[in-house]
């Protein structure tokens, strides 16, 4: 499924990395079980960092570790600005179809950054890398990035298909005809492989909830 590039182990030792592939799933626009979830999540958030800041949010040991590694490239964890939006803005979590929502939820509960594709899309195998800087994609907003240098992505035999700075590509971006998905989860180091393997698992949890009939195929956690 995934092969690891020896630079990008020596360049983030401590780092993991975690691929779950799904079968026979659905993506409906929206969902009762998963609106119900969703409804739950908001709640638990705002009660489990009552009284937090952008100051504490942006402490806690998995924003702590995403801030450096971005700070690197002189970025910001995008994920930290969707969590202050529900957390101190009291904004409802965005509504997308279903299987991206599944992920962000889950993104959201854990704070670990994730990548969604259509697998059936995806020419397999996966390699796991370090950029040199010279690698080029087209983003799912449709704009064409060429990858810092450093910064951890995932191929496939075509091409990228995201990276830590920039996202998911375009070409193997999940739609509402999607029936096979693939999720990738970067985690730099001070996460740990079994925080991530726990994360692919609450985005399966969440994915059944509308499509019960979903086949796991593969879940695995890769380190450096």
């Amino acid at each position: 499924m995934l092969t690891v590039a020896t630079i990008w182990k020596e360049t983030y030792p401590g780092a993991a990395v975690g691929v779950l592939a799904l079968r026979n799933v659905t993506n409906p626009e929206r969902h009762p079980a998963l609106e119900a979830r969703k409804a739950d999540l908001e709640a638990r958030l705002r009660a489990r960092y009552a009284g937090f800041d952008r100051a504490a949010l942006k402490a806690l040991p998995q924003i702590a570790a995403y801030t450096a590694y971005y700070k690197r490239f002189k970025k910001t964890y995008h994920l930290l600005l969707q969590l202050e939006s529900v957390v101190l803005d009291g904004k409802p979590i965005p509504r997308v179809a279903a299987l991206v929502e599944a992920m962000f939820m889950a993104e959201l509960d854990d704070l670990l950054l994730t990548a969604g594709h259509d697998l059936a899309l995806v020419a397999l195998p996966l390699r796991l890398d370090a950029a040199t800087g010279s690698e080029r994609f087209v983003n799912i907003a449709g704009q064409e990035n060429v990858l810092k240098p450093g910064d951890m992505f995932i191929a496939d035999a075509q091409g990228v298909l995201s990276s830590i700075v920039y996202g998911s590509d375009r070409r193997t971006m999940i739609t509402p005809q999607t029936q096979q998905a693939l999720f990738t989860t970067y985690a730099p180091a001070g996460i740990g492989a079994e925080a991530v393997r726990e994360h692919l698992q609450h985005i399966l949890e969440n994915v059944r909830l509308f499509a019960p009939e979903t086949t796991l195929t593969f879940l695995d956690v890769f380190t450096a």
